[in-house]
């Protein structure tokens, strides 16, 4: 079977993992008081259970790495937003709206003019540990840029959380490739040296921290959050791999049009469905009749109220 539909299939399949978890983590931050602390939600099942859907999906993840690049991979990470609006509706007892559908159709059409640009040979090269450490530092100061001034997550302090999550998180997928590519083709000696230990440590780390900032995020809600992760993650991985793997976008001149335009689609399908995800709650609640306005006035009463009672009811 072709290298590139292999690695198609399980980015799908990674996706529809990475939105269960993403649903799943979203209820628990809306159930979790802000002030709890990270031990409080340590000691949930809930959390645990989150944190089990997001590992079975980084396992599919890194399988297609090994077989399709990061400018074919990573860009289907934008279908975990596609797969948790009608997840997310239907626990929520609600249906989708007509604005989330067309949301997910641009979305989609989008990733199919980008997929048409990408490379999808089997990836070969690898990131040297000085190149590694750089990528860590810069990431690491990008990451406190967009955190460093927010006190409590929620509002806008949740798209910096989520674009500090997304950050990581494509950061985690590069580096994964290079521990992958450097495990399965050693011909000959250990499959692992201490180099090749060093970016795996350093991508558990940054596994860890998106999921932490992830969780963070979504306590301003689930749309707007994983919009900006699923923007935030091919762009940071992409960009590892056109600038320092060699990966390339085919077609020239044509291919780049057809990439951007497929961008700018896929873009504007993301912020059709963070519009819609963001408002739905804001629309259930605002249908919902005030529990008083519609009672009748109470009515005085001469007599003394009984003792303990209040005088109005």
């Amino acid at each position: 079977m072709n290298a590139s539909v292999i690695a198609v299939g399980l980015s799908l399949l990674s996706a529809v993992g990475y939105a269960t978890a993403a649903v799943a983590q979203e209820r628990l931050a809306s159930r979790t008081e802000p002030q709890a602390g990270l031990l409080r939600m340590l000691g949930s099942a809930a959390w645990w259970s989150s944190v089990g859907l997001n590992a079975a999906a980084a396992l599919l993840h890194v399988a297609a790495l090994k077989y399709g690049s990061l400018t074919l991979v990573q860009p289907l990470g934008a279908l975990t937003l596609v797969a948790a609006v009608p997840l997310g509706a239907y626990l929520a007892g609600r249906h989708v709206a007509r604005v989330e559908w067309r949301g997910t159709a641009l979305t989609l059409l989008g990733l199919c003019a980008l997929l048409l640009t990408t490379g999808g040979a089997a990836p070969h090269r690898t990131l040297s540990l000085p190149r590694v450490l750089a990528i860590a530092a810069v990431s690491l100061v990008l990451v406190l840029a967009l955190v460093r001034r927010t006190a409590m997550p929620g509002g806008r302090s949740g798209l910096r959380f989520g674009a500090a999550s997304g950050l990581v998180s494509g950061v985690a997928s590069a580096l994964t490739q290079t521990v992958t590519v450097s495990v399965t083709d050693r011909a000959s000696g250990p499959p692992l040296d201490w180099r090749t230990a060093v970016v795996a440590l350093l991508v558990a780390a940054c596994a860890a921290g998106g999921l932490l900032l992830s969780q963070y995020a979504y306590r301003g809600g689930l749309g707007a959050p994983l919009a900006m992760v699923t923007l935030a993650n091919p762009l940071a991985a992409s960009a590892i791999g056109l600038a320092l793997l060699g990966e390339r976008l085919h077609g020239g001149a044509t291919g780049l049009v057809l990439a951007l335009l497929g961008a700018a689609a896929a873009a504007r399908g993301v912020v059709l469905l963070t519009r819609a995800t963001a408002a739905a709650p804001a629309a259930d609640h605002g249908s919902a009749p005030p529990a008083k306005a519609q009672e009748p006035a109470p009515a005085l009463r001469p007599t003394p109220a009984p003792p303990g009672e209040p005088l109005f009811r």
